[in-house]
């Protein structure tokens, strides 16, 4: 039975499919449900009926066994029933039963069990998002080709064997069969999954209303009619500028795009093709080279939606390094209004309890007042930037920035053993969202007392210096006596996810070096026996006046 033949073939080794996918069990099967498919079903199999070897069902193009493989992938056994029944109705009506009523049954049953085996090994080994990787792709393919193979050499022996098919044509056959089925399931089955969801139908309906859209359609029916215009004398010369619609579907709109682009190219060589068009040319190469382009279509189409969704998680991964990177900063800017607000209530305790009502318990309250709107704006800032990356910004001194940093790290400079060099800042001004910047540069100091730790105690040194350079420009340089750096370890220290910290993320440089471009400026790493970090900021010029003077 090609069921118990396809799963050997799937599990063996030379596959390479990984273990089996847990898949839900299949939903209720209603008769409304399987008498539309059956409906839609024969619709695809009159459209297709096109260029049949000996009246059979054998076409280069059959689409409908994609629909049915999805209505299988749906709802597992209890779509055998509905697709045997479509089957034959397709042989009565559309065909008309060319082989006898006998071979009409046995093929059909032939065709469920081939056709279900496929069906069960996607279910099986595919998971439940068929195109949604590039693994998923290829095993989608790799079970197609291989099932149409064993289905095409089972049903054309059996038309051979019962006098169907005329002696000597059973290759053909089963060449025509096998391309057929498998140009038909290639071609149409990503977008009949598209539209078999609701979220790939609200993924069609946003490509199909986006402006591209029509015009890369456009592009595709101009190619044709010039492919088609010059293909009977030049021999598929032409034919690769139909690339050019996909392509450009495939990489702006990925696997949605290329469903349709692909689908509706296909619809119109069989329009063509059954208006007259292009009578020198076999209607089997013109389907295979319409599955090449499909493949391609298909293959950048994932590449692209891989890559948007890798993009969507780095963008996550970000927004929670920089959740861990705000609640240090929140922490430390909240430190001080905070002790100043305890300060503040002690000593209304204490005005209170002497019966002091007067002007000092007033001053008091009002400055715990301020001290709680500090607070709030702290707050506010911080969630902003987290948000939406909006700034607040302020002039302040360089000695300022300077010092707010290496105040913060009295205590673990003082607990590892690390003498501390902060030279003289000169008198520059930068206009800046101090917050942030304080953020970028205790992170820099955080990784350099974490270099310098390595290192006996008495060479764990750290300098913080800052310099004006050419074009009024700011430098702050943070620099350790760890063990430095290679410059293949500089060139990719800013990369997401590298990290020399074993426990380190790597994304707190990236989102370091983000903060300061959103400023102007630059963060690089230098590569020495050393660790070296230089951030570089747009200063005032002497003589400029800034609001918030610090």
């Amino acid at each position: 039975m090609p069921l118990q033949v396809l799963l050997r073939y799937l599990t063996s080794p030379r596959c390479r499919h990984p273990a089996p996918i847990a898949v839900s069990p299949p939903p209720q099967l209603t008769a409304m449900s399987a008498f539309a498919f059956i409906a839609l079903y024969l619709l695809f199999d009159a459209i297709a009926y096109l260029d049949p070897l000996y009246g059979l069902n054998i076409t280069p193009w059959n689409p409908d066994p994609a629909l049915g493989l999805l209505f299988w992938f749906r709802y597992g056994r209890r779509a055998a029933l509905p697709w045997l029944a479509a089957l034959l109705a397709g042989d009565v009506f559309v065909r008309g039963m060319p082989a006898g009523a006998v071979v009409t049954v046995l093929g059909a049953l032939w065709l469920t069990a081939a056709y279900g085996a496929i069906g069960a090994a996607l279910r099986r080994y595919a998971g439940g998002e068929l195109f949604a990787s590039s693994a998923g792709l290829s095993h989608w393919l790799a079970i197609v080709v291989a099932g149409n193979v064993l289905n095409a050499l089972g049903y054309v022996s059996l038309l051979s064997l019962v006098g169907a098919l005329p002696a000597g044509q059973w290759a053909t056959g089963v060449l025509r069969f096998g391309i057929g089925d498998t140009v038909g399931m290639v071609v149409s089955m990503p977008l009949l999954a598209l539209l078999a969801s609701g979220a790939g139908r609200a993924r069609l309906r946003e490509a199909v209303w986006r402006a591209e859209t029509p015009a890369y359609l456009a592009l595709a029916c101009c190619v044709l009619w010039a492919v088609f215009g010059f293909i009977a004398t030049s021999e598929f010369k032409h034919f690769y500028f139909l690339f050019l619609p996909v392509i450009w579907a495939a990489s702006r709109q990925g696997v949605c795009g290329a469903a349709l682009i692909v689908f509706v190219l296909q619809l119109a060589i069989v329009a063509m093709l059954k208006a007259g068009g292009a009578p020198t040319i076999a209607v089997s190469e013109l389907q295979m080279l319409d599955a090449m382009l499909a493949l391609v279509g298909f293959f950048i189409g994932i590449v692209v939606d891989e890559r948007r969704q890798v993009a969507d998680e780095l963008k996550q991964s970000l927004r929670v390094a920089a959740a861990g990177e705000m609640a240090a900063a929140l922490a430390h800017e909240l430190n001080q209004p905070l002790t100043a607000l305890g300060a503040y209530g002690k000593a209304c305790e204490h005005l209170l309890a002497r019966g002091d009502t007067g002007p000092l318990l007033q001053g008091a309250i009002g400055r715990m007042v301020a001290e709680s709107a500090r607070a709030a704006d702290v707050v506010r800032r911080l969630r902003d930037f987290f948000r939406t990356g909006a700034m607040q910004l302020e002039t302040v001194n360089a000695d300022a920035l300077m010092d707010a940093v290496a105040r913060q790290f009295q205590l673990a400079l003082h607990e590892h053993g690390v003498r501390l060099a902060l030279t003289a800042a000169p008198d520059v001004r930068v206009r800046v969202d101090r917050l942030q910047i304080e953020l970028v540069l205790r992170n820099l100091f955080d990784n350099a007392l974490d270099a310098v730790r390595s290192q006996p105690r008495a060479q764990r040194r750290i300098t913080l210096a800052a310099a004006r350079l050419d074009g009024d420009l700011l430098c702050i340089t943070v620099e350790d006596s760890g063990g430095g750096m290679s410059e293949a370890v500089a060139a990719r220290l800013f990369e997401p996810f590298v990290s020399s910290k074993a426990s380190g993320m790597g994304l707190g440089l990236v989102l370091s070096r983000a903060i300061v471009e959103a400023h102007g400026g630059s963060l690089r790493a230098e590569a020495a026996t050393r660790g070296v970090f230089r951030l570089v900021l747009p200063a005032l010029a002497h003589g400029t006046a800034g609001d918030d003077e610090r």
